[in-house]
Parts: structure tokens; sequence; C-alpha cells
């Protein structure tokens, strides 16, 4: 690894720790400016003025917002992500079987649409112009236009209650056998497959054929390659920067359509968790998982823009 690449890394890197930082931030006032007193929803309407005072100073909530932030920002970093308002608990207890239920989900989907996306992505390509191309063309943009709720509403009703094939609701829980799993996770990764697969397989299209101009493929076909030795030899390589970008773009759309997902299956995600939290004004909990969201967001993008670097062969030289 030369200089260059490495200290094109290292900026893209501590772009990612600023960008966190930032978030973090944003995070916090976010969830500050959300309407309700946390200390008279906990105790009801039935409260005194003097008990909802008590407890607002028992939990701190008196304190300037920026000591506040200062305070839940070295908790993160010490890996103390406080406790919840609402169950009393400890909120790593909380979210700790739940993250595993959203990477769960997260992982099937992506396992089944990437490999899916990347094919029609590059064989559009391929055979630009032809029929196939137009006809899966014209059923990625008629996809790309339809919202994730109204995907995971007629997934529901034409699945489990037309066809009565599938739950409506998904518990990934009582999984006990393969069938089982697949009957849990079939709708949700249906509808989350559709919203990000559509994107990777224009953007997947747009950089091979963007490739394909280049003067080196078009000397590969003067010399009488075939068409499809002249994308998978000569131009794919060439594009796995785009083609990683495009993939992780498209995997971060789970960060947004996991929360509508796993709320219309009722799946026991974070995303759930999270929306239950926003319900009973669970700041803690609220922080959290936001903040895991968008950890998880940076997480693909740096890697997209790292794996971009390592395999750009100009920097290699």
């Amino acid at each position: 690894m030369n200089t260059q690449i490495r200290s094109l890394i290292l900026a893209r890197l501590g772009i990612a720790l600023i960008t966190l930082i930032i978030v973090s931030f944003i995070v916090f006032a976010a969830t500050e400016m959300l309407p309700g007193d946390i200390a008279q929803i906990l105790l009801g309407q039935a409260a005194t003025p003097e008990a909802v005072a008590g407890l607002r100073e028992a939990m701190g909530l008196n304190d300037p917002a920026f000591l506040r932030f200062l305070r839940w920002m070295g908790g993160l970093l010490q890996g103390d992500l406080g406790k919840s308002y609402a169950n009393n608990m400890p909120v790593a207890d909380l979210i700790g079987g739940r993250l595993m239920n959203t990477l769960q989900l997260a992982a099937v989907t992506a396992i089944f649409s990437v490999p899916v996306a990347l094919f029609l992505g590059i064989t559009t390509a391929m055979y630009q112009g032809s029929v196939y191309d137009r006809a899966v063309n014209f059923l990625v943009i008629g996809v790309i236009s339809v919202p994730e709720f109204l995907v995971a509403t007629l997934a529901v009703l034409v699945f489990a209650v037309w066809l009565q094939w599938l739950p409506a609701l998904s518990f990934a829980n009582d999984v006990q056998s393969f069938w089982e799993l697949l009957r849990a996770y079939a709708m949700p990764v249906i509808t989350l497959s559709f919203v990000i697969s559509a994107q990777m397989i224009r953007m997947t299209r747009a950089a091979v054929i963007s490739t394909l101009s280049a003067p080196y493929v078009e000397m590969a076909l003067l010399k009488g390659a075939s068409r499809p030795r002249m994308v998978l030899r000569h131009a794919l390589p060439n594009a796995i920067g785009p083609i990683v970008n495009a993939v992780a773009l498209s995997l971060s759309y789970l960060l947004g359509g996991v929360i509508i997902v796993e709320t219309i299956f009722n799946y026991p995600g974070v995303a759930k968790l999270m929306v239950d939290a926003v319900a009973t004004r669970d700041l803690p909990l609220i922080q959290t998982c936001a903040m895991i969201f968008c950890l998880g967001y940076l997480i693909l993008i740096t890697l997209a823009d790292v794996i971009a670097i390592l395999s750009n062969p100009r920097l290699r030289k």
C-alpha cells in the first residue's frame, strides 16, 4: 500500500468520524425537540406538579442541554448506553436481542437481493437496448415509483389475505424449522428486496455502461472479443469501485426501509423498538437506536469508499 492510498483511506476514516460526531449532536437535538414531558408521561396525568418536578430533578432533566449532551457522549464512549426511562432497564439489554434480529433480517435480504440485482444490472448493460434491457428497466422504474409501505401492504393483502400462503406478522423468535424460517422472513425480505434491488440494478447498469465506453473496451471489441467476454473480462474489473458504491448505497436504504417493514409486520427488531420508544418519549432508547442506524450507514459508505480506492489501478501504480 503506497503513501497516497494510505492518506486517502485515513482521510475517509477521519471524515466518517467527524460525520458521526455531527450526527450525534443532531440526534440529541432532534430528540430534545420531541413534544411532551417524559416525567409527566411516566407519572401519569394525575401526578402533582411537585412530583413531576422532583422526578425531573432526579433524572437530570433540569440540567442544561449541553451538559446532558456531554454526559450522553461520555457514556457512549465508555460503552454505557444509559438506562431506559420507560422500562428502567439498561438500554444495552433492551437492544441486544433486537439488534441481532435486525441484523439477521438485513443479512437475509442482502444475500437474496445483491446477487439478483448484480446479475440483472450487469446483463442489462451487456445487452443494452435489447427487449430484455427495456423490460427490466420498465419493471425497475415501476418498483422505484412504489413506496415501501405500499409494497408491504400489497404483500400482506396478496400473500396473507388472498392466497393465505404466509403469515401477516413475522415472529422470527418462534422459528423451529427451515420452513418456518422461510415463512417468517418471506414477506419482510420480499418488501426490502424490492426497495434496494431496483436502485442497485440501475446503478450497477450505469456503472458497467460507463466502463463499456472506455477506449480499451472498444479495442477489445474491435479485436473480436465477444460481448460477454468484453464485459466480464475487460469492463467489469474496472467497474468494481462504482459497483461496490452502488451496493453500499442500496444496502443503506435498508436502514430506512427496515423501520417501515418492522412496524408493518411487527418484526421484533431495533426499528420496531425505536418506534415504540418514540411513543413513550424514551429519549435514551431513541438516541441509541438512531445512532445505531447512523453508524451502520457510515460503515457501509466508508467501506465502499475504501474498496473503491483500493480497486483503482491508477492509485495502485
